[in-house]
């Protein structure tokens, strides 16, 4: 008796957080307002993440959200890096909107969404003609059979439901499809959602700014999920083979792109790829954005020496332009030498002296006399700006759009459903439909107008 009754307090003791679980949490997660109110903080910070630059350095968020002034009166670097706005879809407080919102969507498709379409499953005979009185459309006919209706509504695409021993009545219905459609919704959103959250946890981002002909291995993480590893960058490395841009005729950026190879711990290679902006190189779920563009060395030479290559600086114009620049002695000592500037891979060089005077402009593949010696520019090599991501969840994402727009193009399905009673020489028929009401109506007077010619003969 004493371990009866010590049962019975437990399941007592369970069935108390269940109840406060249904009847508290379960209607207020269940509630569209909710869901609506979820979507809302969400989009606004997804918008947020969008227009403020994401993973950058201090530095950058000092620069360019001051205090004084502080951008719409409140948005400063502090409030940026306090928040988390610099990295908005990796916070806790996002992952949580997420997790919640799932959770919502989750709970409406359990409490609402199933019950509804086990109801849709379910269905009887009107065996009286009271019956098809609740019925929005409803109608009496004299001198027509059941029979004459199953031809009708089979040519519209009814499944019927009858039985020899009551051929007097029949059911029939059509888009049941319908009311599955918002359950493949939901568990669309929800494959988004936990795709979103996937990805976050256990992606990474770097960015590399590669010289033409340089090999590397991505290493420059700028940003990782707190569950992300970087086993996927093992054994393999890329060598950028070449960086070009083509300019408009005036002289503007038209496209830039990036010869990559893949390349295996034996240098072999195992996967080529031109990319440029909006055509990345995938590998092993790694992707390769082609992001910025810099200069990375000029190639001279000093009279017959052989070829030197100098590196170029990327120079502080103070919001002016972009330029890079070195400096090349023109003497054995050092004491003497002269500065090259370049803007742009078009392969004009601007040389200047000592004092900063403009010497000379020439282009690759030109020499000119400077210092006593002959100075001939060979090339300017440029490097490419690349931004590598890893997200694992992107499948997960991919998946849960399709089911998204599956599930929409489903709920466009009407739920329509008629019976039908024969007392007789009379007729009873009538039906309902969950959506798209007018087309059904004119649908249903089709049918009626069919019955009624088949009386007449």
């Amino acid at each position: 008796m004493t371990v009866d009754n010590t049962t019975s307090k437990d399941l007592n003791l369970f069935s108390i957080p269940v109840r406060f679980l249904r009847r508290e949490i379960l209607p207020v997660l269940t509630d569209l307002r909710l869901a609506i109110i979820l979507l809302l903080i969400i989009a606004l910070f997804s918008i947020s993440g969008t227009v403020i630059e994401q993973g950058q350095i201090p530095a950058f968020y000092q620069a360019n959200y001051p205090e004084h002034p502080a951008l719409f009166g409140f948005l400063t670097w502090k409030v940026i890096q306090v928040v988390g706005l610099d990295h908005v879809y990796r916070t806790w407080w996002f992952l949580a909107l997420l997790v919640l919102f799932g959770t919502s969507l989750t709970a409406c498709t359990f409490t609402r969404q199933l019950p509804a379409l086990k109801a849709a499953q379910r269905w009887q005979y009107y065996d009286e003609p009271r019956k098809f009185n609740k019925l929005a459309l409803s109608a009496e006919l004299e001198g027509v059979s059941v029979s004459s209706l199953t031809p009708i509504l089979t040519k519209t695409r009814y499944k019927i439901f009858q039985e020899q021993e009551k051929d007097h009545l029949l059911y029939a219905r059509k888009g049941i499809v319908g009311r599955i459609g918002p359950i493949i919704v939901h568990i669309g959103i929800v494959m988004i959602l936990l795709g979103g959250i996937w990805g976050s946890m256990t992606g990474f981002m770097a960015q590399e700014m590669i010289s033409t002909g340089d090999t590397f291995q991505v290493k420059n993480i700028i940003d990782a999920g707190a569950w992300s590893s970087q086993d996927v960058l093992k054994d393999w490395a890329v060598r950028v083979n070449r960086f070009w841009i083509d300019y408009t005729p005036k002289g503007g950026i038209d496209q830039f792109y990036s010869d990559l190879s893949v390349l295996d711990n034996d240098g072999k290679e195992i996967n080529h790829e031109k990319i440029y902006v909006n055509k990345p190189l995938r590998y092993h779920g790694v992707v390769f954005y082609q992001t910025d563009w810099g200069i990375s060395a000029v190639q001279v030479r000093l009279n017959k020496s052989p070829i030197f290559q100098l590196p170029m600086a990327q120079l502080d114009t103070k919001g002016r332009g972009r330029i890079w620049g070195t400096w090349i002695p023109t003497k054995p000592d050092l004491s003497e030498g002269v500065s090259l500037l370049a803007k742009d891979l078009q392969g004009m060089v601007l040389i200047y002296d000592a004092k900063g005077k403009l010497i000379n402009t020439v282009r690759t593949g030109m020499s000119i006399p400077v210092n006593g010696i002959n100075l001939k520019i060979i090339d300017v090599l440029g490097s490419t700006g690349l931004q590598i991501k890893y997200d694992p969840g992107i499948p997960i994402v991919y998946m849960g759009f399709a089911l998204l727009m599956l599930g929409v193009v489903m709920s466009y399905f009407s739920h329509s459903q008629i019976w039908a009673l024969q007392i007789g020489e009379k007729l009873y028929i009538g039906g309902k439909t969950n959506r798209a009401q007018v087309s059904f109506e004119r649908e249903v007077l089709g049918i009626l107008d069919q019955l009624n010619d088949q009386g007449k003969k």
